[in-house]
């Protein structure tokens, strides 16, 4: 992989919005309105942040009925640098660990 394709992923993962919706998604599936509960943004502002994941392929999206799951792209080219990143951040993390506490209550 180029610098400058690292550089672009260390960007988009810079956000801690963004860096803490992919260490959830590298356990679980969320639909956009679990990550509206647990982050307490708006839906356009979780959209936005999705959309960007999205677009740069780290995430992929799934339409189940009415609602939208979102996964770790485990095929895109940044996969293993991702994972190396996620991996600074310890599962007992006090973020991590509110977000899943609000994550426990959410309900589309």
């Amino acid at each position: 992989m180029d610098a400058k394709r690292v550089s672009a992923c260390m960007k988009t993962l810079g956000d801690p919005t963004r860096l803490m919706m992919m260490k959830l998604l590298s356990s679980a599936d969320y639909c956009v309105c679990q990550f509206v509960d647990m982050f307490e943004m708006s839906q356009p502002s979780i959209s936005q942040h999705l959309k960007k994941l999205k677009i740069a392929d780290y995430v992929k999206e799934e339409r189940r009925g009415q609602w939208r799951y979102f996964s770790l792209n485990a095929s895109c080219p940044e996969h293993e640098l991702i994972k190396l990143i996620l991996q600074q951040i310890s599962d007992s993390d006090e973020v991590l660990q509110q977000l899943r506490c609000r994550g426990e209550n959410a309900t589309c």
